[in-house]
C-alpha cells in the first residue's frame, strides 16, 4: 500500500462521518442553509450601498460619511475572521454559525431604531463580528455536508449567497428603503436573519470541529505558503477596487451616466442576475485563470462606466460588472482550498479577513474620492486597483508553474504524495490541475 493509499484510508472514516447523515437531499438542505446565512450576510453588509443618500439625508451626514457603514464592518470583520475561527476552538460548527446570525440580526434591529449615527456606526460593528466568523467558518463546510464528487458544486451553491444578496437583497433594501424608509430596511434584514436561524437549526446536522486552530498557525500558513501569501495579495486588490466604485454605484449612477434614482433599484437587481450567473459560470473552472479574466475585464469596465456618459451605456457596463465580478468569491475560495487542502479552514480565514479589509479599505477610498474630487474618481480609483491585481495574478500563475512543486505542500521528498492531495482537491472544486510535479 502506497503512502497515500494509507493516508486515505485513514481519512475515510473521518470524511464519512463528516457527510450530512439521511440521505443527499439532507446534505444539500444543509447547504442550502448555509448559502442563505451568506446572503443574509452580505444582505445586511452591503444594505448601505442602495440607502447611502436616505441615511445621510436623514442623519446629517455627507455620501463620504455614510460610506462608512460599508468600512466598519469591513474592518471588523476582517479582523473577526482568524479571531473567530482561533476562538471557536472544539466549539461545534453549527452552534457557532447559528449565534453569528442571531448577532446579525440583534445588529440590524438595533440600527433600525438607532437615534443617531453613532449608534448606526456601533450597530454596524455588530454585524462585522458576525460576517467575519460566519464566511470563514461557512466557506469550507461544503466537504463536510455532501459526497465528494459534489462539492465543487455545493460551494458555489454556498457562495452563491454572494452575487444572491445584490440580485434580491440589496435591491430589495432599497425598494423598502424607497416605499417605507431606510429604517424599515434594516428591520427586514433582521426578520429574515430569524428565519435563516431557525433554517440552520433545523437543517444543518451536528458539526463539530475537525481540529483547533492556534492563532501560532495562521501567520505560519501566511509565510509558509506561497500559494496562500499570493491569494490574500490577490483578494485585497481584487475586493478594494470592487469596493472603491460598487459603495458607490448610486452617485456614480446618477452623476455620470444620468439614471433617475427611481431606476437604481432595478439596475442593480440586473447587476445582481448577472452576478449569480458569473458565480455558476466561474464554479467549475480553474480559480487563477477566472480571476485573470475578471481582473482584466473590470479594469475595463471601470474605466468606462466613470468616463461614458449616458443611461444606456451605464446599464450595460452595470452589467458587465455584475457579471465579471459574480465570479470571484467562489474563484478565491477555489484558490484557497487549492492552496491549502488539509488546513482550509485556516486558509478560509485569511481569505475572509482580507476580503473584508478590503471591503473597508475599498469602501474608504472611494469615500475620499468622492467627497474629495466626484464620483467618477471612485471607479477610476478601482480600475488602478485591478490592473494591479491582473498583473499580480498573471505572475502569480507563471510563478506557480515553474517553481511550485504542489501549492500548499513544502517541497520534500514525498512531494508526489502532496501533488497527488492537492490534484484531490482541485477534482473536489471542480477545477483543472494547471501544474504538476514529477516528485
Amino acid at each position: 500500500m502506497t503512502d497515500v493509499d494509507a493516508d486515505a484510508d485513514a481519512d475515510a472514516p473521518a470524511r464519512a462521518a463528516a457527510v450530512a447523515p439521511g440521505g443527499p437531499w439532507k446534505g444539500w438542505a444543509a447547504v442550502s442553509a448555509v448559502s442563505l446565512g451568506i446572503f443574509c450576510l452580505i444582505t445586511s453588509e452591503l444594505l448601505p450601498v442602495g440607502l447611502l443618500t436616505p441615511v445621510g439625508d436623514s442623519l446629517g451626514v455627507s455620501d463620504g460619511t455614510a460610506g462608512l457603514m460599508v468600512t466598519v464592518p469591513g474592518l471588523i470583520a476582517g479582523f473577526c475572521a482568524p479571531l473567530v475561527t482561533v476562538g471557536a476552538g472544539r466549539l461545534d460548527r453549527r452552534l457557532v454559525l447559528c449565534v453569528l446570525i442571531a448577532l446579525m440580526a440583534v445588529a440590524n434591529l438595533a440600527a433600525a431604531l438607532a437615534p443617531d449615527f453613532a449608534v448606526v456606526l456601533a450597530a454596524r460593528l455588530l454585524v462585522g463580528v458576525s460576517v467575519g466568523g460566519f464566511w470563514a467558518i461557512a466557506g469550507g463546510l461544503a466537504v463536510r455536508l455532501v459526497p465528494e464528487r459534489h462539492v465543487g458544486r455545493a460551494t458555489a451553491v454556498v457562495f452563491g449567497g454572494v452575487p444572491t444578496a445584490s440580485v434580491l437583497g440589496v435591491p430589495a433594501g432599497t425598494l423598502l428603503g424607497e416605499l417605507g424608509g431606510w429604517r424599515t430596511a434594516f428591520a427586514a434584514v433582521a426578520a429574515l436573519g430569524l428565519v435563516t436561524l431557525v433554517a440552520l437549526l433545523l437543517l444543518l446536522p451536528a458539526l463539530p470541529a475537525d481540529r483547533s486552530i492556534r492563532v501560532g498557525e495562521l501567520p505560519a500558513l501566511l509565510r509558509d505558503n506561497r500559494a496562500v501569501r499570493a491569494g490574500v495579495i490577490v483578494t485585497f486588490l481584487v475586493v478594494t477596487r470592487q469596493f472603491a466604485a460598487y459603495t458607490f454605484v448610486r452617485p456614480i449612477l446618477r452623476d455620470v451616466s444620468g439614471v433617475d434614482a427611481a431606476y437604481v433599484s432595478t439596475l442593480l437587481l440586473g447587476y445582481g442576475v448577472a452576478g449569480v450567473a458569473g458565480n455558476f459560470l466561474a464554479g467549475a473552472r480553474d480559480p487563477r485563470r477566472t480571476l485573470l479574466v475578471v481582473s482584466a475585464a473590470l479594469t475595463a469596465v471601470l474605466a468606462l462606466i466613470a468616463t461614458l456618459p449616458g443611461a444606456v451605456a451605464g446599464t450595460a457596463l452595470l452589467l458587465a460588472w455584475g457579471l465579471a465580478y459574480g465570479g470571484v468569491s467562489v474563484s478565491l475560495q477555489s484558490w484557497m482550498i487549492r492552496a491549502a487542502p488539509r488546513t482550509a479552514e485556516a486558509a478560509s480565514s485569511l481569505m475572509v479577513a482580507m476580503f473584508n479589509f478590503a471591503i473597508a479599505a475599498g469602501a474608504l477610498a472611494g469615500g475620499l474620492a468622492v467627497d474629495g474630487l466626484s464620483a467618477p474618481a471612485a471607479p477610476l480609483t478601482g480600475a488602478a486597483l485591478m490592473l494591479a491585481a491582473a498583473v499580480t495574478i498573471g505572475t502569480t500563475s507563471v510563478s506557480a508553474r515553474r517553481r511550485e512543486p504542489a501549492a500548499g505542500i513544502p517541497d520534500h521528498p514525498r512531494g508526489a504524495v502532496g501533488a497527488d492531495r492537492v490534484a484531490e482537491a482541485d477534482r473536489a472544486v471542480g477545477a483543472e490541475v494547471p501544474y504538476k510535479t514529477d516528485g
